[in-house]
């Protein structure tokens, strides 16, 4: 089985796509962005997006509909491209499994299509890769290009914020990139908007270098992802902060699926966590064991220090029934609100 990363997807982009690709992965954002990119490259006259740009989410998807999207031919264009955004393939049945395999099997029935299904972060087992692929990942596999979407960190990262400086009309040295990085963590959601508004901060003063003093006044420190906040928030009563954490992520447009998945997988880390932490195992041997980074673990483990087990146990099963609610109806957000009103 042949996966491929983000970075040679992309060069493909360039030269044209052509049947069935797997998004899959940690990094949320570059799927976005890269869903993005690719149906600019296919639907390249907006005139006909309504006909060439068919979207599916998790709440629409079912095997029927994904052939019923994929027969149609394209209009006044060679092609047209299909995407299922946000489905939790390790949610599945065996027999929806079943039924999706044997839609991707008549793909090149339909050889005008574009097919993009990607799966957000912690939705699908992936086994251990490189060596040792899931057997669904496998089995996808067979009718789909995997596309694995990792995280991005050191000068990659330092550079990628430097860009959307630039993009913004602003500058700013590898410095305080960093500095953005250390006060502002990791998440790319949280650190392209944290570059606009300071950039826009920036140019609204007649200035258009970013200094540390801009970063420290106008950025919002965050400990590990908006994700993570919204949890810490929900989990100790902050309900006030919960809705305003649930807030920005509405704002960024971030699906309610996605929202969800990175809670739920959070508190499980917590959960996990709190767990070694009472067998007394140290902060080294728990980030070898989860294999999460050992400065992560070290925070969750001060997270977790001061919340009861009984707690996490509720709020897993709590982001289990959201999880259901949003699968059964079209309820959107409001399934996270009465997640954080209920715990």
């Amino acid at each position: 089985m042949d996966i491929i990363k983000e970075d040679i997807f992309r060069k493909q982009l360039k030269k044209g796509l052509s049947g069935g690709y797997l998004f899959f992965g940690e990094e949320d954002y570059l799927k976005s962005f890269s869903l993005r990119a690719a149906r600019e490259a296919v639907c390249t006259d907006e005139t006909f997006a309504v006909f060439n740009d068919v979207r599916i989410d998790p709440m629409d998807y079912s095997a029927s509909a994904l052939v019923n999207a994929l027969m149609p031919p394209p209009m006044m264009c060679e092609q047209k491209i299909v995407t299922v955004s946000g489905l939790a393939i390790s949610d599945m049945k065996q027999s929806e499994l079943d039924e999706l395999c044997e839609v991707l099997s008549a793909l090149t029935e339909y050889d005008y299509n574009v097919l993009i299904i990607s799966v957000p972060a912690g939705l699908i087992d992936e086994g251990k890769l490189p060596k040792a692929p899931s057997a669904v990942l496998t089995e996808l596999s067979k009718y789909l290009t995997p596309v694995q979407f990792d995280t991005i960190s050191g000068a990659r990262l330092t550079s990628w914020i430097g860009k959307h400086f630039e993009h913004h009309g602003v500058s700013a040295s590898p410095a305080i990139c960093n500095m953005l990085i250390e006060r502002c963590g990791k998440s790319m959601f949280t650190l392209s908007a944290e570059t606009e508004k300071i950039s826009y901060y920036v140019l609204s003063h007649g200035r258009k270098e970013i200094t540390a003093a801009d970063v420290d006044n106008i950025s919002a420190s965050v400990i590990d992802s908006d994700a993570y906040a919204l949890t810490n928030a929900i989990l100790d009563g902050r309900y006030d902060e919960a809705i305003d954490a649930l807030n920005v992520m509405r704002f960024r447009r971030v699906e309610p699926v996605i929202i969800l998945s990175e809670v739920s997988r959070a508190v499980c880390d917590l959960l996990a966590i709190k767990t070694l932490q009472g067998e007394g195992l140290p902060v080294g041997e728990i980030a070898a064991v989860l294999k999460i980074n050992e400065y992560k673990t070290k925070l969750y483990a001060q997270a977790a220090a001061s919340k009861s087990e009984q707690k996490l146990k509720r709020a897993l099963l709590l982001c289990s029934e959201a999880d259901l609610a949003l699968k059964l109806s079209p309820q959107g957000y409001t399934a996270i609100d009465r997640l954080i009103c209920c715990l």
